[in-house]
């Protein structure tokens, strides 16, 4: 029998209470086209975002970045939304 992927967790089983903000680490090529389409993304998903909180870290080679965005998470629909908007985008290598 297949169990789902993420499965529907009852509000008093979570262990996050929302709203909450709560940090995505995204990681994609070293590219500004990267930084700003994926915080166009999370704009779309999230309109209070802060810009000044996003984090970079570039790779020891130059050739990747790793960003961390902070949202304002609403619910756990709310992040799997972004977390499927953040891991269909071409760039996005991985995301935790």
């Amino acid at each position: 029998m297949n169990q789902p992927v993420n499965p529907i967790i009852p509000p008093e089983q979570s262990l996050i209470e929302y709203p909450c903000p709560f940090p995505i680490k995204v990681m994609g090529p070293h590219l500004e086209d990267f930084v700003e389409s994926v915080v166009a993304l999370i704009v779309q998903h999230d309109p209070s975002f802060d810009i000044q909180a996003l984090e970079r870290r570039p790779s020891s080679t130059g050739k990747y970045v790793g960003l961390t965005v902070t949202v304002n998470a609403t619910s756990r629909e709310h992040l799997d939304n972004i977390y499927r908007a953040l891991t269909s985008h071409p760039q996005v290598k991985y995301v935790l």
